[in-house]
């Protein structure tokens, strides 16, 4: 904790709690941290109501946490049915605990990943690509909060160990033991492996930096232009989830194939096309057809997870551009490609504005407010 939040204040940190043995263990220590340096916590329980248990179990969690002085807040989802359902609701979980620490107040949250999860993570990911070796990251910073993993270091059965010597009880969840989950079969198979050397993930950041500064021209209109005929894998991931508007990259291995020879392609919802008059090279725009519906026109209404609306100048709807861009053509230079794929406002008849007042701001590994409490 000591290394993961600021160094001066006190700490308010709110806590993900599934119920389960690695974040109770969580929930107690970081009590005892934040009650010795004169700060706060709040516990975060989220109920997916995946399984008719799920709310009981919640409620018990509850009670357990109050009785060590523990205040907690259940955070309740409805998920429909329907496929991708796991990854749904860990997508559902997060924005969930965001906005639950937001509206309270809490810039960190605390998450319970311990050290066999790491090394079952970094499996993971070597069975898919060569990418994120180094594991899960202990500070991991978002626009709107600060995530850390304080048990990176530390094994499983230590912090049962330390449950049981506080005599607190936990929830089991038989998920957790089930082969239809892949980070399940490797556990079970006893074929985790630990990160690699973060020296060689700071000596690769260098070289992504580098490559970009060189040959990477990244407007704010939210596309680019790149001066290569290949491209180190992680600065092309880059590119595309900074231009896509996404939080992660596509999978690895396609991301080798693109980056090993650029061509024309699609991937991770950003087409890459010859950059024609914009200059040598490759065009990387977002795929117009990939585009999010419009949203309401609101102030600071976020569409397609790139652009914020800052003034909706009276309009109905936010959206893509899309086939309008026939109107602009030539607008800024811009190929037809990159203005379909702009954001632009419309009136209830379907009149459209454009350009419009809105900021080309797409999720990014970084805050405007780390250190904000």
């Amino acid at each position: 904790m000591a290394r993961l939040l600021p160094p001066e204040g006190a700490p308010r940190v709110a806590v993900a709690v599934s119920g389960g043995a690695d974040s109770t263990a969580l929930a107690l220590l970081t009590r005892d941290y934040c009650k010795r340096r004169g700060g706060a916590m709040l516990a975060l329980i989220v109920d997916h109501g995946l399984r008719k248990e799920s709310g009981a179990e919640a409620e018990l969690t509850v009670m357990r946490l109050a009785a060590r002085g523990i205040e907690s807040q259940v955070l309740t989802l409805d998920l429909s049915p329907g496929a991708a359902l796991q990854e749904r609701a860990r997508h559902a979980r997060h924005q969930a605990l965001v906005q639950a620490a937001n509206a309270v107040g809490f810039l960190h949250l605390a998450l319970g990943h311990h050290r066999d999860d790491q090394f079952e993570t970094v499996a993971m990911r070597a069975r898919h690509g060569s990418g994120g070796l180094e594991g899960m990251a202990g500070w991991s910073a978002r626009n709107e909060v600060v995530l850390i993993r304080p048990l990176l270091g530390i094994r499983a059965a230590e912090l049962r160990d330390y449950l049981r010597a506080q005599g607190m009880e936990w929830v089991e969840d038989p998920s957790n033991q089930s082969p239809k989950f892949e980070r399940v079969r490797i556990r079970q198979a006893g074929v985790g492996q630990p990160p690699r050397d973060p020296a060689e993930r700071v000596a690769q950041e260098q070289e992504v930096a580098d490559f970009l500064a060189r040959r990477a021209r990244l407007y704010p209109e939210g596309y680019a232009v790149l001066d290569a005929a290949a491209a180190p894998p992680a600065a092309l991931a880059a590119l595309l989830r900074t231009i896509g508007g996404r939080t992660h990259a596509p999978r690895q291995d396609a991301v080798l194939r693109v980056a090993a020879c650029l061509r024309a392609a699609t991937l991770g919802g950003v087409r890459i096309a010859p950059a024609g008059r914009l200059g040598p090279g490759w065009l990387l725009a977002r795929e117009p057809a990939a585009c999010a519906p419009p949203v309401p026109a609101v102030s600071h209404a976020l569409w397609d997870n790139r652009f914020v609306l800052t003034d909706p100048r009276g309009m109905v709807s936010f959206g893509a551009l899309g086939q309008d861009a026939a109107k602009f053509r030539g607008f800024g230079g811009m190929p037809s490609l990159v203005l379909r794929g702009l954001p632009a406002l419309r009136d209830a008849q379907g009149g459209v504005v454009f350009p419009v007042p809105a900021v080309f701001c797409p999720p990014m590994p970084a805050t405007a407010r780390p250190f904000q409490s």
